[in-house]
């Protein structure tokens, strides 16, 4: 059987086509016209490609609408021009990567005074870095040609399409040999240096975010590609002097000179927790965490580690006195002086840098007494728990690092933890006795409590713990195993999930039978349905086979009928005058077909 009508539907746009005067907005005002564009329409790629429409097509990514249009229709044209040229149609790509004048449009567009529009800065780059992807020895050697290109991509760095621009540039670059030319192109154009003379405190926050982020975004980048290159492969110039001792100290330099600020601060200590990770992050950091080898793992510089030693001074007087803040307005009340987030990436930096096991950041952290200052913080900000992640970890890096030297004694002798986890508990306790409510850092006092009596018991140094432990004061010692045995026992109990709680094991093993049959019932039901729909259309479904074949289909026949099989009573239903049917007699013609079915109401 055949359909009488033709479906195929022609679209409005070879119509147009068809016309001599039809313009571009004439185009562009079809819903379809990107579609046509991506299904390669013959007759419409040849019109785009026309050096006018070209033109046309690059000045609307680059110029901004009149303000006097309709907000909802102002960038439409913008948006679909932008999408056609970056369509991936190599027509397209061909005609723009190859025609200088069209370049010379899009560059221009950076030469403009900031600030930029944000829309058309993202137009702009995702045309640019389509090209650098589709087109890249051409786009490449036309911006090398350009000696101002990474000065006026920095001066916009505000917007953040100018961000995805270099980093399109350091990713997308195929193949190998022409990448590390254009990375050593921005070497020599000093981009790093560049990016961190902004993050300092006398420039604009946004200016110093975008720069912080492309920073961390380029060191990650460049470790993921390291990993991946081969042995004989030329290193990456730009990790080699973001990882230098004399950048690491530049932009410290810049975060602690004149007028300390916050946005300073943050920013420049993203940048060092980024050079600080010793594992490549998402996924694979993840697998790395449980096996170790799964790639090349990346070691801390030490020169890093070497830059950062001198200026922990700063970071402790940062603890001390950080940025002033107003006071907040917090769900258990006003926070007259917030911790902030300067302080809070301190505390995240001096995590990292205990993580790393280097003697002397160890020794110059236990001499300005850092550790103490934050447990400090700890118990100040109850509810903080960014705060409290941050100090679990330290401790955790004391204690679980194996040393010679004795680098948990300050923790437990200057520091106090032992005497400080119980005072803060028996305070707790008190609170909760008398109505109040519970602490918000009790959790991690929990894991911090269990991280010592696991270090006691079976850590990498028991005996040097042992023995701290027994220089504690009678009553304090006394107090801890009773904490331990009682207190702490109960609560892990308490905190402890039971993830399968079954009152009978028969119950369990009904309940799991029913589950498994119910689901056989509807697959198979579903089955026989499915086969049933596939048959031909003219078949005689009064036929008994087929009759019976319906009947099977019912999963609550099909349930009763396996209960029999396990030797499970069948419900008790009411029996009809008529008796509970036991066959069923069909009759095709003369001969009696008889079914053992069983049916049940």
């Amino acid at each position: 059987m055949f359909w009488k009508f033709d479906l195929h539907t022609t679209s409005h746009i070879d119509q147009l086509l068809d016309r001599e005067d039809v313009t571009l907005r004439e185009l562009m005002e079809e819903d379809d016209v990107l579609q046509e564009c991506k299904a390669q329409n013959r007759r419409l790629l040849l019109f785009l490609s026309q050096e006018h429409c070209m033109q046309e097509l690059v000045s609307l990514i680059t110029t901004e609408p009149p303000a006097d249009l309709e907000e909802r229709s102002r960038f439409k044209f913008p948006n679909i021009a932008c999408e056609l040229l970056t369509s991936d149609v190599s027509i397209i790509n061909d005609k723009l990567g190859a025609d200088e004048s069209l370049l010379e449009v899009l560059y221009h567009f950076l030469e403009q005074d900031p600030p930029l529009n944000p829309l058309l800065a993202s137009f702009f780059s995702k045309t640019i870095g389509n090209l650098i992807a589709r087109k890249t020895e051409q786009v490449i050697t036309f911006l090398k040609k350009k000696e101002g290109f990474i000065g006026l991509v920095l001066k916009h760095i505000d917007a953040s399409a100018m961000m995805d621009l270099l980093l399109r540039l350091i990713s997308c670059v195929e193949p190998a040999p022409l990448r590390q030319e254009v990375l050593h192109w921005l070497n020599e154009e000093k981009l790093v240096q560049r990016l961190t003379e902004l993050i300092h405190t006398g420039k604009d926050e946004e200016r110093q975010s975008n720069a912080s982020q492309t920073l961390c975004d380029i060191i990650r980048l460049s470790r993921d590609q390291a990993n991946q290159m081969q042995e004989n492969m030329e290193a990456d110039p730009l990790l080699a002097v973001l990882e230098s001792q004399e950048s690491v100290a530049g932009l410290l330099k810049n975060m602690f000179e004149g007028e300390r600020s916050e946005a300073s601060i943050v920013n420049g200590t993203q940048v060092l927790l980024t050079l600080l990770e010793a594992r490549r992050s998402g996924l694979e950091g993840l697998m790395d965490l449980y096996s170790q080898g799964y790639e090349r793992s990346y070691t801390v510089n030490s020169s890093i580690l070497n830059a950062i030693e001198p200026h922990l001074k700063d970071f402790q007087q940062l603890l001390l006195a950080p940025p002033k803040k107003s006071a907040i307005l917090t769900t258990v009340g006003v926070l007259e002086q917030p911790l902030g987030n300067a302080r809070l990436h301190v505390a995240r930096l001096v995590a990292a840098l205990l993580q790393t096991s280097a003697p002397s950041i160890c020794q110059e952290l236990c001499n300005l007494a850092t550790m103490e200052l934050l447990l400090d913080l700890f118990f100040k900000y109850s509810w903080n728990n960014f705060l409290h992640l941050q100090v679990e970890l330290c401790v955790a890096a004391i204690l679980s690092h194996p040393s010679s030297d004795e680098r948990p004694s300050p923790l437990f002798q200057k520091c106090q933890l032992v005497q400080r986890i119980l005072d803060a508990w028996e305070e707790n306790d008190k609170i909760q006795s008398e109505g109040g409510t519970r602490r918000g850092n009790m959790g991690h006092l929990t894991r911090i409590a269990n991280m010592v009596v696991q270090n006691l018991e079976k850590g990498p140094e028991p005996s040097q713990i042992t023995d701290l432990m027994k220089e504690l004061p009678e009553d304090c010692r006394g107090r801890w195993e009773s904490f331990v045995d009682e207190t702490l026992r109960e609560t892990n109990r308490r905190n402890t999930v039971e993830l399968v709680r079954c009152h009978s094991v028969a119950l369990g093993s009904f309940c799991m039978q029913s589950l498994l049959l119910t689901s056989s019932c509807f697959l198979f039901s579903l089955s026989l349905s499915l086969m049933c729909s596939e048959m031909p259309v003219n078949q005689d479904m009064t036929d008994p086979f087929f009759k019976a074949l319906k009947s099977l289909t019912k999963p609550s026949a099909l349930c009763l009928a396996g209960k029999r099989r396990h030797g499970e009573p069948l419900p008790q239903r009411p029996v009809s005058p008529a008796g509970r049917v036991d066959s069923t007699r069909e009759t095709t013609g003369d001969t009696p077909v008889t079914l053992q079915l069983k049916k049940y109401p």
